[in-house]
C-alpha cells in the first residue's frame, strides 16, 4: 500500500509539515504533562481512523515507558480504572473537540469546566492546541491514505 501523496518528498508539503512540527514543539515544551499529550494524540487518532498516527503515538508512548494496559484501554477509557481524573477530563475534551461536528454546540460547558478543574490556563491552551494539531495531522494522513505499521520511535526527532 502506498500513500496517495509523498508528503516528505513534496516541497510544499515539506514546508507545511515543518510549520506543523514547529507548532507541535511548542505544545511538547508546554506544562501539559507528556503522558497526557500522548493519550490525547492516541485517542484523537483512533476516533479519526488514522492508522499512521495511532501507530506512531502508541509506539512513542510505549517507548517512553507508558504501561501497555493503559495503551490498550485508551479506546475504552470511560470503562477503564487506569486513568487519572485529569487524564479522563483531557480525553473527554479530546473526544468532543475531535467530534465537533457531531454536537450542535461543539464542546460542552461541562467538559470544559471539568478540564479547567485539572489544568490551569496555560495547560488548557496547550491541550486545545494539541487537540487541534493532532486532528490536522490525522486529516492529512487519512486523506492521503498514509500506510501504518512501520513507524519507529524517534523517527521524526
Amino acid at each position: 500500500m502506498d500513500a496517495r501523496l509523498n508528503l516528505l518528498g513534496n516541497p510544499f508539503a515539506g514546508t507545511f509539515l515543518k510549520h506543523l512540527s514547529s507548532a507541535g514543539k511548542v505544545v511538547t515544551d508546554s506544562a501539559l504533562p507528556a503522558v497526557t499529550q500522548e493519550l490525547v494524540k492516541i485517542r484523537a487518532s483512533q476516533i479519526n481512523g488514522c492508522g499512521f498516527c495511532t501507530d506512531m503515538h502508541t509506539k512513542e508512548a510505549a517507548h517512553a515507558g507508558e504501561n501497555v494496559t493503559r495503551l490498550h484501554l485508551v479506546a475504552a477509557w470511560r470503562e477503564a480504572t487506569v486513568f487519572t481524573e485529569a487524564e479522563r477530563a483531557a480525553l473527554e475534551l479530546t473526544e468532543q473537540g475531535t467530534r465537533i461536528a457531531d454536537a450542535a454546540g461543539g464542546v460542552t460547558d461541562e467538559a470544559w469546566a471539568t478540564a479547567a478543574q485539572h489544568y490551569d490556563e496555560p495547560q488548557l491552551s496547550a491541550l486545545v492546541a494539541l487537540i487541534s494539531l493532532i486532528n490536522a495531522y490525522n486529516r492529512l494522513n487519512v486523506i492521503i491514505r498514509q500506510p501504518a505499521g512501520d513507524y519507529r520511535p524517534g523517527q521524526f526527532a
